[in-house]
């Protein structure tokens, strides 16, 4: 037994990444389980470039994709605290573009019928996903075409300069329609995109300097960025995606990536790289109520705040969301101001804690975070889509099952 944990049941959790890798169906695998102060497992296995016969360092460099989010939320509501906002605003006051925004009611995405909206746009509907707003990649409605034309957030085969900027991108999604009336449903979008380009034009700071000098910097995450720097190149690993001629394609090379130059698309929604030790200082200010290694990040209420269900009458996501594409499980699940929030367990068909807030990413990363049983996990790979293998269920089952 060690700290609350059984040593013997620990060893699934590793045996059950060890089955991914052995398998063939990721790259590489790593895995923190935390306790308290303590780390209770840690693992790493597989390769950080197959073709290449690259092993997967302790240090690796990861594409976190959409675990950017929280970092995004959390500096926004710091601005919250002093005073710079209230979540009511409008939107409109900060980002002119997304005045008298209309909502789409039908048509073509070529010619599509609209309504002004019934509702206001709100900071708050931003943070939460209720803003209307969606991602090109859901392939569920003309909005999500209209977006997929528009190239919002596209990165692949665009040399840097043609790619727009984090400005451009959001005085481009203003002109966009929305998909419902603001607060009335939630749908994961470029919301958090949104939220970044907030934080821009209420500090006056680029996000990058900003998320570094008021997040990163304090938690001593040296590893973490919009790039890969030149001397840490080295440890970044290649992203790998299933196609049916191949379970494992390389689909963006580490020596040949787009991260390696500084990034022109600054998406807190989707843009950062880290490694699970930075992440780790992360989650440890976030089970710790805002504050690590003595510095203060966000005052606790605020933090409580935004790890609580915000979604109305405490109805969850399969109660009051869209039917699309999402890093968790709809059932059981509420939404916070940037993260999921367990609400029934039951419900949600996995073991786990009420009141555990999580995200994920585009490539199969994820983190939890259980304040109940002081418990967070980091899970790190570089395989897309994330929703091609159920990774984070079977993890969590593992991880609770070892609990004494």
């Amino acid at each position: 037994m060690v700290h609350g944990f059984d040593q013997r049941r620990l060893s699934r959790i590793t045996n059950l990444c060890d089955r991914y890798i052995e398998s063939g169906k990721f790259p590489c695998a790593q895995v923190q389980v935390t306790q308290g102060d303590e780390v209770i497992l840690r693992h790493t296995t597989g390769k950080a470039d197959i073709e290449e016969g690259i092993d997967l360092s302790e240090d690796a460099i990861f594409r976190i994709y959409s675990m950017t989010k929280p970092l995004t939320s959390i500096g926004l509501m710091q601005l919250y605290e002093k005073g710079d906002f209230i979540l009511e605003d409008p939107v409109e006051k900060f980002l002119p573009a997304f005045r008298d925004p209309q909502v789409l009611i039908g048509g073509s995405y070529l010619k599509p019928a609209l309504r002004p909206a019934q509702t206001i746009l709100t900071v708050r509907d931003m943070l939460m996903h209720t803003s209307g707003l969606t991602y090109g990649f859901h392939f569920a409605n003309n909005l999500d075409k209209m977006y997929r034309e528009s190239k919002f957030g596209s990165i692949w085969g665009q040399k840097n300069e043609a790619i727009e900027t984090l400005e451009e991108t959001v005085d481009k999604l203003g002109e966009m329609p929305l998909l419902f009336d603001p607060g009335t449903n939630w749908n994961y979008s470029m919301s958090t995109d949104v939220c970044g380009r907030l934080i821009e034009v209420i500090s006056g700071q680029n996000l990058s300097d900003y998320l570094n000098e008021n997040i990163i910097e304090p938690l001593g995450m040296s590893d973490t960025g919009f790039h890969v720097v030149p001397e840490k190149r080295h440890r970044f690993t290649s992203n790998y995606a299933f196609t049916p001629e191949n379970p494992l394609m390389k689909i963006d090379e580490a020596s040949k990536s787009h991260y390696l130059e500084p990034a022109r698309f600054l998406s807190g929604g989707g843009g950062m790289v880290s490694t699970t030790d930075d992440y780790q200082r992360f989650t440890f200010m976030l089970l710790r109520g805002g504050e690590f290694g003595g510095e203060r990040i966000i005052g606790r209420h605020t933090l409580e705040f935004m790890t609580q269900n915000h979604l109305p009458n405490g109805r969850t996501l399969n109660e009051f969301g869209q039917s699309t594409f999402t890093e968790t499980r709809l059932e059981g699940m509420g939404f916070g101001l940037g993260f999921s929030v367990l609400e029934n367990p039951t419900a949600n068909a996995a073991v786990g804690s009420k009141g555990e807030f999580a995200w994920g990413g585009a490539a199969s990363t994820g983190f939890w975070v259980d304040p109940l049983e002081e418990i967070s996990c980091i899970f790190m790979t570089q395989f897309m889509p994330s929703s091609f293998y159920p990774i984070r269920r079977e993890l969590k089952a593992t991880v609770y099952q070892a609990l004494i």
